[in-house]
This record gives C-alpha cells, sequence and structure tokens, in this order.
C-alpha cells in the first residue's frame, strides 16, 4: 500500500527532523520525506494539517493477560488499545498464567498477536521459573524465541545471587534484566505512599527507600557483572538520583518512568479511589519534579505505560483488596501532553521518550523501528496536539476500563495511526 502524508509537523528525534513536509510510505516503509511530494499513483492521501506526524509510539511496558486472565485484557483488544493511544510496537510483561518462562507460552503469545494484529508484539520472558524467584528460566531457548528483555515484574527477584548470575547469564544475549525495584519485606501490607495523606485515610504507606533500596542494589549487581539492567516504572526523587549516578559512572543501566507518575501525585487516592491504586504508588509533586528532571538530562530513558487492565469488580471494592494498576494505553499521549502544554516537557523530547528511547533500549536489532528514517519501517502516529477531550472508558478498545482520568477534560488526540505500512487506528 502507498500512503502519502501531506503538510504534516514530522518530527524524528532519531534524525533531528522537526519541520512541516510530506512523508511517503511504500511497501510498508518510510521512503522519503520532502516538501510537496506529488499524489501521483498514491492509494491513500492524509491531509495532517496543523497535526503531528512522528514515528510510531514504543512501549516497553504492557500487560496483555493473555494466556490466563482475558476476563482483564486479550491479546487482541490490547493491541487494538495500543493502535488507539499511538503504539506499534508494545512489550508484554510475563506475569500471565502460565508464566511466559518456557517456549510454548512466547510461541502462543507471538502467534497468536501476528494473527489478530499487525501491532509489533515483543514478549518479555520471566527471570526465573513461574516468576517464582528460586530457579532462572531457559534464558538460552527463550532469547533465541525472539524475547526482548527478561523481567519477573510484579516481583522482585530478591536473591541476589540469582539475579547476578541472571544478569551475567544475559551478557550472552546482550539483553536487559527488566526489574521491578521492591523492596518486600518494607513493601508488606502497603496501599500508598508514605506521609500525612496515607496517615489520614488509615492506610499503610509505602516508604520512598522500599524502592530506593532495591535499585542501589540492583545497580551494584549490575556494575558486577557487567549486564544490563533495565529499571521499570521508577517513582522517586531517590531512584533517579542513583540512576543519574550509575550512568556517570559507566554502569549499563536505563530506566523507564510512567506517564501516571509523571503526571498524577498521591492526591488521588483521597476518598479512597481504587482506580488510583497502582504499584509503586503515586508519589509527591517533588518526586515528579526529580522524574522530569531525570527525562530532560536523560537519566531515565523512556516513558512507558505499564498498562495494567483489570476487570470492574478488581477495583470495585474496599481499598485494600483493590487490585493495583491503570489501563494506560489509550490516555497515555494526551496525559503526558499536559507537561507539554504547561511548558514542562518540548514536544520533541516527550516523542523522543516514546520512540528513540525505548528502542535503544530494545537494542540494535530494532534499528528500523522507532525513527522515519528512509527505509525504516512505517510505524507512524498522527495527532492533534490541540484537540481537547473527554475521557470515556465507555469507549476503551481495552476491556480494562480503570483509570483514575475518567470524566477528565485531555487536550491532544492520535488521529492515526499505521503500523507496517497499514492504517491499524483510524479516530472516528
Amino acid at each position: 500500500m502507498k500512503i502519502l502524508i501531506k503538510n504534516g509537523r514530522i518530527i524524528d528525534p532519531a534524525s533531528g527532523t522537526d519541520n512541516v513536509a510530506d512523508l511517503l510510505i511504500e511497501n510498508g516503509l518510510v521512503t522519503g520525506i520532502s516538501k510537496d511530494i506529488s499524489p501521483e499513483k498514491t492509494e491513500k492521501v492524509i491531509d495532517a494539517t496543523g497535526k503531528v506526524v512522528c514515528p510510531g509510539f514504543i512501549d516497553l511496558h504492557v500487560h496483555l493477560r493473555e494466556p490466563g486472565f482475558e476476563g482483564k485484557e486479550t491479546i487482541e483488544s490490547g493491541c487494538k488499545a495500543a493502535a488507539a493511544g499511538g503504539f506499534t510496537s508494545i512489550c508484554p510483561m510475563p506475569n500471565t498464567n502460565p508464566a511466559a518462562d518456557c517456549l510454548p507460552v512466547i510461541d502462543f503469545i507471538k502467534n497468536t498477536a501476528t494473527k489478530v494484529s499487525l501491532i509489533r508484539v515483543l514478549p518479555i520472558a520471566a527471570i526465573t521459573k513461574g516468576r517464582k524467584g528460586q530457579e532462572l528460566s531457559p534464558m538460552g531457548e527463550l532469547a533465541e524465541a525472539g524475547v526482548v528483555g527478561f523481567s519477573d515484574d510484579g516481583d522482585y527477584v530478591s536473591g541476589s545471587s540469582l539475579l547476578l548470575n541472571a544478569l551475567l547469564y544475559s551478557r550472552t544475549f546482550d539483553l536487559p534484566i527488566m526489574e521491578h525495584c521492591e523492596d518486600a519485606c518494607l513493601a508488606e501490607g502497603g496501599l500508598m505512599n508514605e506521609g500525612l495523606l496515607a496517615c489520614r485515610l488509615g492506610l499503610k504507606g509505602i516508604t520512598n527507600a522500599t524502592e530506593e533500596i532495591a535499585v542501589n542494589r540492583d545497580i551494584a549487581l549490575a556494575k558486577e557483572s557487567g549486564g544490563r539492567l533495565h529499571l521499570c516504572h521508577i517513582s522517586t526523587a531517590g531512584s533517579v538520583e542513583l540512576v543519574r549516578q550509575a550512568k556517570a559512572a559507566g554502569i549499563r543501566v536505563s530506566a523507564e518512568v510512567t506517564p501516571h507518575h509523571l503526571t498524577l501525585t498521591e492526591a488521588e487516592v483521597n476518598g479512597y479511589n481504587t482506580s488510583a491504586k497502582v504499584n509503586p504508588p503515586l508519589r509527591t509533586q517533588t518526586d515528579i519534579e526529580a522524574l522530569i528532571a531525570g527525562l530532560k538530562d536523560g537519566t531515565i530513558d523512556a516513558i512507558a505505560t505499564d498498562h495494567a487492565p483489570h476487570t470492574r469488580n478488581d477495583k470495585l471494592c474496599e481499598f485494600g483488596l483493590a487490585a493495583n494498576g491503570i489501563s494506560g494505553l489509550e490516555t497515555a499521549l494526551a496525559s503526558l501532553m499536559g507537561l507539554v502544554h504547561s511548558g514542562k516537557l518540548s514536544l520533541s523530547l516527550l516523542i523522543e521518550k516514546l520512540t528513540l528511547g525505548p528502542q535503544q533500549v530494545l537494542g540494535e536489532k530494532y534499528q528500523n523501528i522507532g525513527n522515519l528514517k528512509a527505509g525504516s519501517c512505517a510505524d507512524v502516529v498522527i495527532f492533534d496536539p490541540d484537540e481537547e477531550w473527554t475521557v470515556d472508558t465507555a469507549k476503551f478498545f481495552s476491556k480494562g476500563k480503570n483509570t483514575p482520568l475518567e470524566g477528565r477534560k485531555l487536550k491532544g488526540r492520535v488521529n492515526t495511526t499505521i503500523a507496517c505500512g497499514q492504517i491499524v487506528y483510524q479516530q472516528a
């Protein structure tokens, strides 16, 4: 299919492009960017006047729930949600049932994704068998099967010797160990950020140290091993500083932050709002400012949604029993655009952290995504940075309607998503 996108503001951080031009797609590849490309013999022409045209977003951290929890999400519904949010490549975490710790499960995920969507689904395998933290999964076989990293996300690999071995072994494949950093003993029973609000609500708090102790240990093991460490959803000012120091010391560490940890504070929990119950918990404005600074100076490499869909009943219960997580794929861009409109982030930097940054975490094998260079895969998103809309979860493609943003007005909306040269989402 031949698609011509006309008159859009093309932003491609990988090449430093930021100007109004036309973009041509042929046979699934980007073939050119220039002024006034002729629409001759073009099957589809899209007028992007006043819109931003950029590489399709890459999400390093989603939960597709299949196999095992299809009531929360399926690979198909998750891919539709991704397309609606502008994401053309997504990396599902292995906390499925059975866990993604063996070839049959990885093959199932990849084969199912190929059947139901053009969205690129890049599985992450479990570090340990069954995600039990006791014995390493068959990492060599899983690497050969095409996984893009290893994680026990949702659980911290508490055994230091085990994690050290994982980091050492992962060097053979140059794949990242992607850690959920949380000291389980400190976090036990915790429900929200520790502070005055937790005291007032009578909820046990989770201290910043819960995360920072784990981050510090993991960085020490990354230094010892020389392996690639990727820190999932960091949320505290202290974690940002630890990563900053590690990078300055030449340690192979990368980090991601979620849209909700960049835009929402612990105040969302007021009224025992289970939609705002996440792990790590929403923190303070001070932490948000540190996270934004980390994006600006390169300490934080990527923004990842940690899309965590749940059923209505998972959240419609008392706060202590409610599941952790936010359904985030379809609101990510608009919520983050608030940082752009308020002057806290530049638009080009935001796009970088959704495209080039995560691509670099994935590694050289994926150099054909996350950019609009000639010959790259035609994964493209077109969005209106100024369009206002009201979040209505009834219109979500995701099965998970769990978001504290329900009913809120946001500014910035995806209009068209193209994956592998095919239109996979068009705003109604």
